[in-house]
């Protein structure tokens, strides 16, 4: 993504699958590499059926997470491409 993306602009957003159209839940929070700020993954929040059937990982506190790679794009809703995330 060509324009810069602010980790607190993203909270509360719906996931959006590119492909299918499908929800994954909410945007809870992100984790994201102090020193330079680079976004690592999105942390679900209310995930939903669909999330849960993506066998995702997990951070230390049982959430699901879903890399900032899979992130297409970022306005309204934040699309992801399911093929980018295994």
């Amino acid at each position: 993504m060509a324009d810069k993306v602010r980790g607190k602009n993203m909270i509360g957003k719906v996931i959006v699958s590119e492909e299918t159209g499908r929800k994954f839940g909410v945007v809870g929070d992100v984790n994201f590499i102090t020193e330079s700020g680079e976004l690592m993954n999105i942390i679900i929040s209310e995930p939903t059926k669909q999330a849960m059937e993506l066998q995702l990982s997990e951070d230390d506190r049982g959430r699901l997470l879903i890399p900032f790679s899979a992130v297409k794009s970022v306005g309204d809703f934040i699309i992801i491409a399911e093929r980018d995330i295994v």
